[in-house]
């Protein structure tokens, strides 16, 4: 049975839309209040009633967490305010604090017209396809709730949870193991204001900050992991070791070196990875990423010892074949980087600390050990449609993604799906010449534009010639019941 509406990263839409709304949210919170209820595992731990709730820096963040949390009430739980926080604390509070589930009110990395809701289990996971689908169940059963009923609701907050991950993220790395280092950290106006600069002021870092002047509506505007040119600007003129952009709640990164060039998601892993690799480290020397992940990155983990192994699109599934494999590193090329030694969630300023523990380490500039992945050309293209028609279903698309695969080869690949979070079609062509790739893109844009209307207004091709795709990564299944992804 397919999901209504969850995608792949919870619940997202346009605020005050048909489903990001104070009155469904409200019936979220009741389902998923009821959804724990009536689950074994809940049961087995005890029955535990306290729920954290934690928010990016939205205009409309507010006023959702009170309705998921009133919705929770009603259920018979126990909600708590956490703030503003970025996701991985709350999936670290989740834990630590001994709750049965941790919201998160946040729309990730899109701008703030948008909102949504994730759920993390009382382990810090995401939940699965499976649990989405049995709380989406519960939300027919519920009735509508009185009018402004969310309005009055007031939660106790909680602040040990903050103190409690800024003292575990910085304890990654020896006291003071960063003075003498200028770092740019972009924090994207969101979640991750406070969080990201207190921690590199306890390492020692001489921080130069960007992104950091939320007003609930500039969220992501221009700024963060989506938008690192202002980042890149920064580092060049401040002459800073490296920069680090985080998105709106903070569970991705991009990292720019000292010469003000960016490292997405690819290649972050790849230096992980390798470094790992070569001391012996990486857990059953295996790496996961998504089948986004350009090819490159197998080059360079097969020559260091190791495998990678690939998941559909979404950090929850990287997340649940880490675990499967026993695995403890993994990424999708927008940032996701979960290092599961220190969270089961994606966490972007964990991942950026791993990285200067391998420069320091190595003695290496980032720019030098960027050069552990050679890509191969690579790009990637987001439409904005207006409806997402069956990808079977549409003749021109079909057509050319078979005649670009045949060009391509052996050593290219193409895929083609829907976002699970955004109205676009992503596409992506990969293969060994860089002119064939591009040629087999322009050839599916076309296709496209024929067999679907497209929005005016469409942003362009994203990172330039060999980049990787941009982030908002979702699985070929929609929670919105598309199709899947046709990937060769």
């Amino acid at each position: 049975m397919k999901r209504r509406y969850f995608g792949t990263d919870g619940v997202r839409g346009l605020y005050d839309g048909p489903v990001i709304n104070a009155v469904f949210v409200q019936q979220l919170g009741t389902a998923a209040g009821r959804w724990l209820r009536t689950n074994e595992r809940w049961k087995a731990e005890g029955g535990k009633r306290l729920v954290l709730i934690g928010r990016d820096t939205r205009f409309s963040g507010p006023a959702l967490g009170k309705a998921v949390g009133a919705g929770l009430m009603s259920a018979g739980f126990s909600p708590v305010s956490l703030g503003v926080v970025p996701s991985p604390l709350v999936s670290r509070a989740v834990c630590t604090q001994g709750a049965a589930l941790g919201v998160v009110i946040t729309a990730s990395h899109n701008l703030a017209m948008d909102n949504g809701i994730k759920f993390f289990g009382s382990a810090g996971i995401k939940l699965t396809d499976e649990e989405e689908l049995q709380i989406e169940q519960q939300v027919d059963y519920v009735a509508p709730p009185p009018e402004n009923a969310a309005g009055a609701a007031l939660f106790p907050v909680l602040t040990d949870a903050v103190r409690d991950y800024i003292h575990a993220v910085a304890h990654l790395l020896p006291p003071l193991s960063l003075a003498g280092w200028r770092i740019v950290l972009d924090t994207a106006n969101g979640a991750t204001c406070g969080t990201g600069l207190a921690v590199l002021h306890e390492l020692g870092a001489a921080v130069t900050a960007i992104g950091n002047t939320p007003d609930g509506r500039n969220i992501n505007a221009g700024i963060g992991s989506e938008h690192p040119a202002q980042l890149c600007a920064t580092v060049r003129t401040t002459g800073a070791r490296l920069g680090i952009a985080l998105d709106g709640d903070g569970d991705r990164c991009v990292l720019c070196d000292e010469c003000g060039e960016v490292l997405d998601g690819d290649e972050i892993l790849t230096v992980l990875a390798v470094h790992a690799l070569r001391h012996g480290t990486l857990a059953k020397n295996i790496l996961v990423v998504t089948e986004q992940s350009n090819l490159g990155i197998d080059d360079a983990v097969q020559a260091a010892g190791g495998r990678v192994l690939r998941t559909p699109v979404g950090d929850r599934y990287v997340s649940e074949r880490m675990r499967a494999e026993g695995a403890m590193l993994g990424g999708e090329p927008s940032g996701h980087i979960i290092c599961a030694e220190v969270s089961p969630t994606g966490d972007g300023l964990v991942a950026a600390l791993k990285v200067i523990e391998v420069m320091g380490a190595t003695g290496k500039p980032l720019s030098e050990l960027r050069g552990e992945l050679r890509k191969l050309p690579q790009l990637a293209r987001a439409l904005r449609v207006r409806e997402q028609l069956p990808l079977g279903e549409l003749p021109s698309v079909k057509a050319a993604i078979r005649a670009v695969a045949a060009e391509l080869g052996a050593r290219g690949r193409v895929l083609v799906r829907y976002s699970g979070t955004e109205p676009k079609i992503r596409l992506l062509v990969e293969g060994e010449d860089a002119l064939k790739v591009q040629a087999g893109l322009d050839r599916l844009l076309a296709a496209v534009r024929t067999d679907l209307l497209v929005e005016s207004g469409t942003r362009g091709p994203m990172g330039g010639g060999t980049r990787g795709p941009m982030g908002g990564g979702t699985r070929g299944p929609m929670g919105d019941g598309g199709t899947r992804g046709t990937f060769f």
